[in-house]
């Protein structure tokens, strides 16, 4: 009992030093976008009218190990043992090994997009105009366009062609062999801030010559500049969203859902707990998110009795659904208005229900 005793005492010894190449995953916080985060409202709207809401429309997140953290063998067992969290090889949160500050970043820069294309397919799905224009999102580092084109440009055209939607401008560029130039117009991004704020429309711009360079992706060469280009666009009224410490695009339904409901009469959920995930587009299509056995687990412990899920994940998330929470298949914008309308009104003998199959 004894040799067993000190074998025990040092395999678990062992297993603290050990370190393995895991990451975990676990149930985050789960916060009501109609609601109040901090002491001040999430979806915050000015210069329109906005109605009283009721009910729940939580945006889910997961907590996940940092990617600096290494865990050891003692705690990768208990992940794996424990019903609500999950262990995954450390690459699938972090791969290409990425940085602390570079994930950190890039979540950022996804949760800050999502929020522009929550705000663009809210307001289409009440047909509300809004303006939207190509812009250079990044300039790549030591790439022909630093120095001659900046995030937040925008182009309106390529070698003289309209530019209309960001693939446009690859599209144009690689039509050309690697060192001829191409040019571009653009709009620099001072002169497009001074007409946004000055609400006018920006009528200044400029030619830039750059010359070409072959990419370097281990792919067929291919003409580059070094640039990635984006939307943006200009809202007719203010939305802010205020929320803190949250990463990643997949809180984007949540937010159109919530924009939408501030700005109709009624309630969406009708008083209902739902609460959801999923990233969204400009045009309101829905896209799966990871995590989503964590999301589920939070949303009900927060008391949730719905749960708008991405189609995609449907299958994943029906494997071992809470009990007490109904999870509902959604594709677009127009499905979770839907079925947000069915749940509103009782009918949800006919809601589109995820399955395991």
């Amino acid at each position: 009992m004894l040799a067993s005793t000190l074998m025990l005492i040092a395999l678990l010894c062992a297993g603290v030093f050990i370190r393995v190449p895991y990451s975990e995953m676990s149930p985050g916080p789960t916060v009501n976008t109609l609601g109040d985060h901090d002491g001040e409202p999430v979806l915050q709207i000015s210069g329109r009218k906005t109605y009283a809401t009721s009910g729940n429309l939580n945006m889910t997140t997961v907590r996940v190990t940092s990617a600096d953290y290494r865990m050891n063998l003692v705690e990768a067992v208990y992940g794996w043992l424990a019903h609500d969290n999950k262990v995954v090889p450390h690459e699938t949160l972090y791969p290409d090994g990425k940085t602390e500050e570079e994930s950190t970043q890039e979540n950022a820069e996804e949760f800050s997009q999502s929020q522009e294309s929550a705000k663009v397919a809210a307001l289409k799905a009440l047909d509300i105009p809004v303006q939207s224009w190509v812009i250079v999102s990044t300039v790549v580092k030591g790439s022909p366009a630093e120095g001659e084109l900046h995030a937040g440009d925008v182009i309106k055209a390529v070698d003289g062609k309209a530019v209309k939607e960001p693939s446009d401008v690859a599209e144009l560029v690689t039509k050309h062999k690697p060192g001829e130039d191409v040019e571009f117009t653009i709009v620099p991004a001072k002169e497009q801030a001074a007409a946004e704020k000055a609400q006018r429309e920006a009528t200044k711009t400029q030619k830039v010559t750059i010359t070409t360079a072959a990419s370097d992706d281990g792919g067929e060469k291919r003409a580059i500049v070094g640039i990635s280009a984006g939307t943006d666009h200009t809202f007719p009224f203010t939305i802010d969203i205020k929320l803190a410490d949250v990463g990643g695009p997949s809180a984007g339904m949540m937010f159109a859902l919530g924009i939408y409901d501030k700005l109709t009469p009624g309630s969406l959920t009708g008083g209902t707990f739902v609460a959801g995930t999923g990233t969204i587009d400009d045009e309101g299509k829905v896209g799966p998110i990871g995590g989503i056995e964590m999301k589920t687990v939070g949303a009900r412990d927060k008391g949730a009795e719905y749960f708008l899920t991405p189609a995609e994940n449907c299958a994943s998330a029906a494997k071992d659904t809470p009990e007490g929470l109904t999870l509902v298949k959604v594709s677009t914008m127009d499905d979770a208005l839907a079925a947000l309308e069915d749940i509103r009104d009782g009918d949800t003998a006919d809601l589109p229900k995820c399955s395991a199959s």
